[in-house]
Parts: C-alpha cells; structure tokens; sequence
C-alpha cells in the first residue's frame, strides 16, 4: 500500500473515483476542458413538441447556432409547421437565418450570421 493510500485513510478519504462516472456527471456536464470558451456554440437539438420552441429561441438569442432535427414531427404536419413559423419569427426578429437542410434538418442562426441557401452556378 502507497504513503498517499495510507494518508486517505488516516483522514478517512479512502473511496476510490471512478472518473467516467465523474466526467458524466450533472457538475461536469456544462465543463469543456479541452477548448476555452467560445462566442458561440453549434448546438444539435432535436424537437419533439411546440413546448421546447422557447428553450431553442432562447438558444439563439444567446447567438448558438442550432442545428434543428425535426424528424419527430414528421408525423404530425400541422405541429412542425407551427414550430416553423415561431422560430423563423423569432430569428427574423433578431436578425438571424433560418434554412432547411433536408428533410429532416433545419439550421438556425443568431444576427450577423447568414446562411447562403442557392450555389452559385
């Protein structure tokens, strides 16, 4: 046994950490340690129902972009066009874009940032 397991345990800090489940954790779910903090993030975000509208909006106007998977409305027409039709108010509101990318992806972004939607020919 170590001088350092020994010490543990005279002050009674003998559990051992298992570091996966430490870095999965709630307190180390908003910490990157690899890069600084950056201006604005990329955020994949899926949707399933109008009641997560404000948190993406929310999103945005704190300048993330977010790439939007709408594939759990494909069932419901009427819910997807409604979810749409508010976050492409709010981010004309703010200056922002909003695009389709296929069928199942749309790409949200905050002001200053432009989505070019046609190739140049």
């Amino acid at each position: 046994m170590g001088l350092f397991n020994k010490l543990g345990q005279t002050f009674g800090a003998n559990k051992e950490i298992n570091i996966e489940e430490y870095m999965n954790s709630v307190e180390m779910e908003n910490v990157d340690l690899l890069h600084e903090p950056a201006d604005m993030y990329v955020k994949p975000v899926s949707i399933s129902s109008e009641d997560e509208v404000k948190a993406i909006q929310e999103e945005v106007s704190k300048k993330n972009i977010i790439l939007l998977d709408i594939s759990a409305l494909k069932s419901r027409p009427t819910t997807a066009s409604n979810v749409i039709a508010a976050l492409k108010a709010h981010v004309e509101k703010l200056n922002g874009d909003i695009g389709q990318i296929d069928a199942s992806r749309i790409l949200i972004t905050p002001s200053k940032v432009k989505i070019i939607k046609r190739k140049k020919q």
